[in-house]
């Protein structure tokens, strides 16, 4: 039984690299055939379709009143995104990092990542707390689409079969749907079974939210974000990391908190200061080093942490 597990987690992990390679292809023509930015296109359609795991997971936690699985869901997440996705991004290509990446979207990450120590230490998140949220989210949005105004990426180097299909319009809209409905539907099975085999070893719905179901639910951003970078779209995968992690906190939690108030007492400050410590990480490094990218000596130092929290984590097991 527990092969079979293993190989329907496997399937999952497929659909997701294949619906990321489709999405990627499809956002970007998108982004040429209307002008906006790979940047946009990331924070917005490509940020939303890869939280959509995350949004699963979080809803269904608040509808069945576990709080640890939405709120540790959504904490897991951000860090895996910024520390783990960013630092293999990096790695594989240094991501550059615009004068408007460093005024408005990574200040409004940082600014909406400290909602969790906030509430952390307020003990919870409350309906009026959510409404403020979700107010926020569509401000942020609104304003990424009025301020966006980077030129059409013509590049036609890429030969690929996807690539040739996104260059039509309709082409383009069906790889984004196909690629979604790749990246929800094997994100899911990849969960799924990840909570089964997580749960035949006896572990804590707190430490699978953190660990097991956030590294599940950012797999889509995970293999958007490489796939991007192997493509060299380096703003196209910054943008779904920051669109994912402002999406996880204003939207996810802020919904979540609507349909009932969400207790922060699951969560121990070690989480919150890791938290903390990966959100500052990127305007650090933003006028530190090589100025304006993120180089591959930073990705490293990020994927340090991470593996340096998941080991204090399994070791409290």
């Amino acid at each position: 039984m527990m092969i079979v597990n293993i190989l329907l987690l496997f399937a999952g992990l497929a659909l997701v690299v294949i619906g990321a390679d489709a999405l990627v292809d499809g956002a970007s023509g998108i982004a040429r055939k209307a002008g906006i930015s790979d940047f946009v296109i990331g924070l917005t359609i490509v940020g939303f379709g890869t939280s959509c795991p995350e949004l699963v997971v979080s809803l269904t936690g608040a509808l069945g009143g576990n709080a640890d699985i939405s709120v540790g869901n959504v904490l897991g997440s951000n860090i895996f995104n910024t520390l783990m996705i960013l630092g293999i991004t990096a790695i594989i290509l240094p991501v550059a990092i615009t004068p408007k990446n460093k005024k408005l979207d990574i200040p409004l990450m940082l600014v909406a990542s400290a909602v969790l120590p906030v509430m952390f230490f307020l003990g919870e998140i409350s309906r009026i707390s959510g409404i403020v949220l979700l107010a926020l989210f569509v401000a942020y949005i609104f304003v990424c689409f009025k301020t966006d105004s980077a030129p059409q990426d013509n590049d036609q180097d890429s030969k690929s079969f996807l690539e040739k299909l996104s260059s039509h319009t309709w082409g383009a809209v069906i790889l984004i749907f196909l690629g979604l409905a790749g990246l929800v539907a094997g994100g899911r099975l990849f969960v799924d079974y990840a909570c089964i085999i997580a749960r035949t070893l006896g572990v804590s719905d707190k430490f699978i939210a953190v660990t097991v179901l956030a590294a599940g639910t950012s797999l889509p951003e995970l293999a958007t974000s490489v796939v991007a970078a192997a493509k060299r779209k380096g703003q196209l995968a910054l943008g779904n990391v920051v669109g994912s992690n402002i999406f996880n906190i204003l939207l996810i939690l802020g919904v979540s908190s609507v349909i009932t108030p969400l207790s922060m007492s699951g969560m121990s400050p070690v989480d919150i200061v890791v938290l903390a410590v990966s959100a500052i990480m990127l305007p650090i490094f933003a006028y530190t080093g090589r100025k304006n990218r993120l180089d591959r000596g930073e990705g490293i130092v990020m994927l340090v942490l991470f593996f340096a929290y998941y080991t204090y984590l399994i070791a409290k097991i």
